[in-house]
């Protein structure tokens, strides 16, 4: 997967996982951006020119707008284009949503979800103009199934997912292909919670391979991507195939009674919009109706 020629930018990648990905990128020829919020990403950028690399590094929050557009500027002042966006900042604020703050939810959402949406918009019409970009969310087992202690941190991520669903539609016409990672590494957000011998399995650099196969000239779209310890496995949001029990007065209990139909798994699928709900149950009802797309 040669990227040279190809512009980077990776949020989150003073430490951790985004530096594994900036250093991978770089060594597979991409010029890339080194977000953080202190001189960490400055030693990552350093890396990588002392490598043979071409980096520099964007100091800023990824909540913060004028920083993100500042970034995105610096970048097509230096090099021209964008390629590759790589929402990887984040951090935890775990709490049992009983003790949970508001404070503390608001400020999960902020950096994940919307530093991510942030960033993504301040490349969205580089990539349009130039028919051709690759974003990637980082999403989280927490997101998908759930995790003590993360209501904040799994909300924010969830939306991520929604978040990808919908601009690798809007996207595809300019080539913008956006999936999610959703990795297990053993990074400064589960330091103290692993022994050391999964500590060694789950290092950063085992899950950046997995960045790369998103990003790649012939990348899917819309596609969760999980990775951990040199594993790699794809997650799916999918739609049974159900049953029609009308709208009567006794729906509800119909609903109950038909349960393990509703359920089966035997026939799901991956929707390719959010349409797709609505035609098969009126199609169970016996009408096939068109939808037409928001422009």
């Amino acid at each position: 997967m040669d990227l040279s020629g190809r512009v980077a930018i990776v949020t989150g990648a003073g430490r951790g996982l985004g530096r594994a990905h900036a250093r991978l990128l770089a060594k597979r020829g991409a010029k890339v951006v080194v977000n953080d919020l202190g001189e960490a990403a400055q030693a990552v950028a350093a890396e990588i020119v002392a490598d043979g690399g071409q980096a520099f590094a964007a100091l800023g929050s990824v909540s913060d707008v004028e920083a993100a557009q500042a970034m995105v500027d610096e970048a097509l002042g230096q090099w021209g284009r964008i390629d590759i966006l790589v929402n990887n900042a984040g951090f935890l604020r775990d709490k049992s949503f009983a003790k949970m703050t508001l404070d503390d939810f608001r400020q999960v959402v902020d950096v994940h979800l919307m530093g991510a949406v942030i960033c993504t918009k301040a490349v969205w019409e580089t990539m349009r103009a130039q028919n051709y970009g690759r974003v990637v969310m980082t999403t989280s087992a927490a997101g998908l199934y759930g995790n003590f202690g993360q209501a904040n941190y799994g909300a924010a991520k969830m939306a991520l997912v929604g978040l990808m669903n919908t601009l690798a539609i809007e996207g595809a016409k300019n080539d913008i292909r956006v999936n999610c990672l959703t990795p297990t590494a053993a990074t400064q957000m589960l330091e103290g919670l692993l022994p050391a011998e999964p500590r060694e399995l789950l290092k950063p650099e085992a899950v950046s391979p997995g960045l790369l196969a998103l990003v790649r000239e012939d990348a899917p779209t819309k596609t969760i991507l999980c990775a951990g310890a040199g594993g790699f496995e794809l997650a799916y949001v999918t739609l049974t195939q159900g049953v029609h029990v009308g709208a009567g007065d006794d729906a509800a209990e119909q609903v109950a009674a038909q349960w393990g139909g509703i359920a089966d798994r035997r026939h799901e699928h991956v929707p390719a919009d959010a349409f797709a709900q609505a035609r098969l149950e009126l199609a169970k009802a016996g009408l096939n109706l068109e939808m037409r797309d928001v422009k």
